[in-house]
């Protein structure tokens, strides 16, 4: 059998492979794991079409699959394509191949893709869907949502929430937001996200609010000034180059930034003159050799900053 899986959702494209192995009764001895951005495919198939060595059923598991994608691999390697077709008309009945791509989207126009469309399994994996999370385990919609935004989009980490709060409480009743809040760990990457957002956006009580509870988790504030430095220069490069005739494009490929922060980075740019961007850049700059130097206390200067923006 040949199977294909794409998509972001890696915590389900696994569960699913452990279903595969749980009913084909594959020992750890007959798994083999490639990585199509380190391994020719003729490597690969060659591999497919020799008998375990206990005459077992083997599991092939193939990462990076991006030639079902359109996406071309940086690393240079030849894939022979046409080995691989030959292979999908006539594939080892003792193997099991399945081809992993985490891209949200496979190229239903190629040869190969039509080909496993067309006589083998190809399914979607992708972070869409929270009805699977909301069917094992009683919890609503909202509260679901509320409890992504708290822990991240990590689906182990949802995962590994839901049951650690299922167990604390000890029965079948609903997971509330009061549940979350008590038992669960909370993302730090998300409040620092949130928190570089507020002092672009001036909205200084919510971003002091959430500096005060990213110092009880000793978040350093050089790294605070690196973040919030590294946010404004995106802006005043996008503002400043967008004035010279850029398109969005243009300056996401000049910058070496992905497209969509370009467009969040001149949309918050349009409430700055681009002088006060480059003030504010010069103070992140003093702030960080006089904390360095033992000149200021680092905690406090932050702060300041964040009131007097």
């Amino acid at each position: 059998m040949i199977y294909l899986f794409y998509g972001n959702n890696q915590f389900s494209i696994d569960n699913e492979i452990k279903k595969i192995i749980k009913e084909n009764k594959i020992e750890e001895i007959d798994k083999v794991k490639y990585d199509l951005e380190q391994t020719n495919i003729s490597n690969i198939l060659d591999d497919a079409l020799t008998t375990s060595l206990f005459e077992n059923k083997k599991l092939i598991i193939v990462e990076n699959s991006y030639i079902f994608t359109g996406v071309n691999s940086k690393k240079e390697i030849d894939h022979n394509i046409d080995y691989l077709n030959t292979y999908l008309n006539s594939p080892s009945t003792d193997t099991i191949l399945i081809f992993i791509t985490n891209n949200e989207k496979i190229d239903e126009r190629k040869k190969i893709t039509k080909s496993i469309k067309k006589n083998y399994i190809i399914k979607e994996f992708n972070n869409n869907n929270s009805n699977e999370y909301i069917m094992n385990y009683n919890i609503d919609k909202e509260t679901f949502n509320y409890l992504k935004n708290y822990v991240g989009n990590d689906n182990y980490v949802i995962e590994n929430e839901l049951k650690k709060i299922t167990l604390y409480k000890n029965d079948n009743s609903k997971i509330t937001k009061e549940d979350i809040n008590k038992i669960s760990s909370k993302n730090i990457d998300i409040d620092l996200f949130s928190f570089i957002d507020k002092i672009i956006m001036k909205n200084k009580k919510e971003a002091l609010l959430i500096y005060n509870e990213l110092k009880k988790y000793n978040e350093e504030p050089i790294k605070l000034i690196v973040m919030v430095a590294n946010q404004i220069r995106i802006m005043y490069q996008s503002k400043e180059l967008l004035k010279r005739g850029y398109t969005e494009k243009n300056i996401s490929e000049t910058l070496n930034i992905h497209p969509y922060r370009v467009k969040l980075a001149i949309e918050k740019s349009y409430t700055y003159d681009s002088k006060i961007l480059l003030d504010y850049l010069k103070k992140l700059a003093d702030m960080d050799e006089n904390i360095k130097k033992g000149l200021i206390d680092k905690y406090s200067a932050f702060e300041l900053f964040i009131i007097t923006m």
